[in-house]
């Protein structure tokens, strides 16, 4: 897990928090791919890359919020797991459902980025990266 996707996420809280309708974050394949299943899952609205900044490394993410009035984000929490510092494996046994499966969790594996529901019918481990609920 690398820089780009800690500083990714913590834009998308911050953006969430200012009530903003995207933000543009630095990009690589695994924070694209992150971003991805936020959108298959339903907590963001889209994510698109930005060809024309002349910058091939940015993506815009559009954030959906729950009511017209953006009172209520979608993402409540997006708590990392795994970080820089100190980083957390785990094995796809010890895979637990996030907030009795209100929420998703993240993990990187030998097969991709995936989330800990997929992992654990595919019955893979990796690197915890993220939860949202």
């Amino acid at each position: 897990m690398g820089k780009r996707l800690v500083d990714g996420l913590s834009k998308i809280k911050n953006a969430l928090m200012s009530k903003h309708d995207y933000v543009d974050l630095a990009s690589n394949s695994l924070v694209y791919s992150v971003c991805a299943i936020l959108k298959q899952e339903g907590y963001i609205k889209d994510v698109k890359k930005l060809e024309e900044s002349g910058n091939k490394n940015m993506i815009r993410i559009v954030l959906k919020y729950a009511d017209e009035s953006k009172k209520q984000p979608v993402i409540r929490t997006l708590k990392l797991v795994s970080k820089p510092s100190r980083r957390v494996y785990i094995h796809a046994d010890d895979i637990k459902p996030v907030m009795n499966d209100l929420g998703i969790g993240i993990i990187s594996t030998s097969k991709g980025v995936m989330t800990t529901q997929k992992a654990r019918e595919l019955n893979i481990g990796g690197e915890y990266i993220c939860e949202v609920f």
